[in-house]
């Protein structure tokens, strides 16, 4: 079977870093900067993109969607809330804490052969085999081993993003959201919810709504991947 993967990430709090990670992280914009407004800004973008690095950022929700039974679950962090598994239109929805997130989904990963991802060999599976590290969880599969298909042992990572850029030949501006649009395939994005959105939501405690976000991430890429399949394999 295919399996489709995606996860949502946060970052650490800047204020809560120790003074050696901030200057680590910041020395460079006071080095580079023209005035104190750049500076402010510069720092606010920073501060808002630590959730991009599983060095000063965590997981908070991972998907793994089956296309050929077309079910799946989200694993997603709730922090005090008292959330039970649930499950909505095929997709389960289980809280519980990020190193039982990673042990689950290499759990799941165990027994499939094939990947599904859009951009997950920059983002996802780094993020998701550093962050297993963390907390010395062992992978169970290999999902970075080679980018070209025709080179892959073991298992196929399919990163969707790559195929349809053809490995980084076409030049032209590329998100899930795009090609879901030129597609007519349902974008997670059309709801308003971005990536962007899914620190505020976790601080907001709206764990729900981060897990449906990344079930509609889901959905997206395993209809895209469908595509795929039939233009060309």
């Amino acid at each position: 079977m295919a399996l489709v993967f995606d996860i949502e990430t946060v970052g650490e709090q800047w204020d809560a870093l120790d003074e050696t990670t901030q200057h680590n992280l910041s020395r460079w914009i006071k080095e580079s900067v023209r005035d104190e407004e750049e500076y402010e800004q510069e720092m606010k973008q920073l501060g808002n993109g630590l959730g991009f690095s599983p060095l000063t950022g965590f997981i908070v929700a991972v998907g793994v969607y089956d296309t050929e039974k077309e079910k799946g679950a989200v694993y997603f962090s709730a922090p005090g809330a008292k959330l039970k598994e649930s499950e909505k239109d095929g997709i389960s929805y289980k809280p519980m804490r990020e190193k039982e997130m990673l042990e689950q989904f290499w759990k799941v990963a165990a027994v499939c052969t094939e990947f599904v991802s859009f951009n997950g060999r920059s983002f996802d599976a780094p993020f998701l085999t550093i962050r297993s590290m963390v907390y010395g969880v062992k992978p169970t599969k290999d999902l970075l081993s080679n980018r070209y298909l025709s080179l892959q042992r073991g298992c196929a990572h399919i990163d969707l993003m790559d195929q349809l850029t053809f490995y980084g030949a076409a030049r032209f501006r590329k998100s899930l959201h795009l090609f879901c649009r030129a597609l007519g395939i349902e974008s997670p994005k059309a709801s308003g919810t971005t990536g962007d959105d899914v620190a505020t939501l976790y601080k907001e405690k709206k764990y729900l709504d981060i897990a449906r976000y990344n079930a509609g991430d889901l959905r997206a890429t395993a209809a895209l991947y469908k595509r795929w399949q039939e233009t060309f394999r």
